[in-house]
């Protein structure tokens, strides 16, 4: 599979977990309107709105840990979803824990740079959950059917997936030990580097901030820019109205039109190019995401949804912010926030002390959505680019009789799937449920393999196999209903 094929699976599996963010967004962003000075702590309501919402957008990691890996299993299997999670768990317990660093690097905790420190905290993102549900689901689909020596072999099969997916993420998680403060190091020293800039330092920041948001490596620019790691601290110093008028507060007004009016006019014109026949599937996801966008500017939603199955979209739209910010920075129009740029918080920084000339971000963002809409809509049909709605058809994989004649063996002498209603398995034995169990030739099977039959009830049968029990189960559920197995031998009874 090439790259973009494979870039377009990831897509896809990550729409389960995309579908959940507008409700944390929306959650949050409500029980801020409510309470935007407390964030919950001045009304029970909204205490529940945004530890509600917190729930879900601050545990973005796990959703996509378990997403990724569950819609790339071969047979979209539980064992790989939770393999993603643990294996996430893994890199959270290691890598976003400064004691643990210390133990393995030898710094002590209080000799560590902020920047160390910081690292350590952004470890666990959107981008550790995607690579873990990306390595679960690539170890899934090679040892899911492993088989172990019979001594081992309650830990064959999908059993061996986790444990496999907990070396790797030990591994990874040494690797990103190493290597993931320096990125995040050198990052924080780009960021202060084009502080000094001005607008064009702020256009520099929106290009950079909307590109890293896939690895998680944004929050080091953030932490320049928008906090206060260098003195900037341009959110806190806009709404206390300490910092300078002109100038506190660029790193902020230009990012309104794009997630307020660019990004949701952006999910419009996917949803124009979606095929017909699946407007009303991607609809729903795009317009939740679009109004979640417009109102609290939370758009990880949107950006997900086509960053992976586009990426020279996602290109396109940190050049977008980055040309945003700049103009605002440059023209002096600025607003704030303190959650993220929608309109909740452009109506609280409307009359702000430091806000200048805010009704001009309205302005912008109308030109803005003009600009999203035609320039999204242009470039996917133009490249044919497969954005929501707009997928390849799956191509259904091969049946697996060949490679595993003694499934198709055991399925035949049951009476092929029109006989079974469910196919399972424990360690040892198949269990299954049957329409007609007389027509199950005892003889058969066991001349096939099995060590014994067992009958329960008037429809449930045993099949006692060994440990190979959960690999012919799962092969017997990979071959077609439609398959003809009149042509499959059975051995003499």
């Amino acid at each position: 599979m090439n790259i973009l094929g494979y870039l377009q699976k990831i897509g896809k599996a990550l729409m389960v977990p995309i579908a959940v963010l507008p409700a944390g967004g929306l959650m949050l962003g409500l029980g801020y309107a409510i309470d935007p000075t407390g964030w919950g702590a001045n009304s029970a309501l909204a205490t529940i709105l945004v530890y509600g919402g917190k729930g879900i957008m601050d545990n973005q990691a796990w959703l996509f840990a378990v997403g990724v890996a569950y819609g790339l299993a071969k047979d979209n299997n539980g064992a790989a979803a939770l393999s993603g999670l643990l294996g996430l768990m893994i890199i959270e317990m290691i890598v976003g824990n400064t004691a643990v660093i210390s133990q393995i690097t030898g710094i002590p905790v209080d000799q560590m740079s902020s920047s160390e420190v910081i690292a350590s905290k952004a470890s666990v993102s959107a981008f550790t959950g995607i690579m873990m549900g990306l390595v679960a689901a690539t170890l899934y689909n090679r040892f899911h059917t492993i088989k172990l020596p019979a001594a081992l072999g309650f830990f064959g099969g999908k059993r061996f997936v986790p444990i496999v997916t907990s070396l790797a993420a030990i591994t990874i998680s040494l690797v990103m030990v190493y290597v993931w403060p320096v990125v995040y190091g050198s990052l924080v020293d780009f960021g202060v580097a084009i502080s000094e800039m001005g607008a064009t330092g702020a256009g520099l920041y929106g290009f950079f901030n909307r590109l890293l948001i896939p690895v998680g490596l944004h929050h080091a620019l953030n932490q320049v820019f928008i906090f206060d790691l260098v003195g900037i601290n341009d959110i806190s110093k806009f709404w206390s109205g300490t910092g300078e008028l002109g100038v506190t507060g660029i790193y902020q007004g230009g990012f309104f039109p794009v997630m307020g009016y660019g990004l949701p006019a952006a999910c419009l014109a996917m949803y124009h190019c979606a095929k017909p026949e699946n407007k009303k599937k991607v609809g729903g996801i795009l317009g939740a995401s679009a109004l979640t966008a417009i109102l609290t500017g939370v758009t990880e939603p949107i950006e997900f949804a086509f960053m992976f199955v586009a990426p020279v979209l996602y290109v396109i739209h940190a050049l977008l912010a980055a040309l945003s910010l700049f103009i605002a920075a440059n023209m002096q129009w600025i607003a704030g926030f303190t959650f993220s740029g929608g309109l909740i918080d452009f109506v609280l920084s409307f009359n702000l002390p430091l806000a200048v000339k805010p009704y001009m971000l309205i302005v912008q963002g109308l030109c803005f959505a003009a600009i999203y809409y035609f320039v999204f809509r242009f470039a996917i049909l133009k490249f044919d680019l497969k954005t929501p709605g707009r997928e390849e058809e799956d191509v259904a994989e091969l049946a697996q009789v060949g490679t595993n004649e003694k499934a198709a063996q055991f399925l035949k002498a049951l009476g092929g799937h029109d006989n079974l209603t469910s196919i399972d398995s424990c360690i040892t034995r198949l269990r299954l449920t049957l329409k007609d169990i007389t027509i199950a030739d005892e003889a058969a099977l066991k001349a096939i393999g099995a060590m014994g039959v067992v009958k329960i009830g008037a429809n449930n049968l045993q099949v006692i196999i060994g440990t190979e029990a959960e690999e012919i189960a799962h092969t017997m559920k990979q071959i077609p209903p439609s398959d003809d197995l009149s042509h499959i031998p059975l051995p003499s009874h």
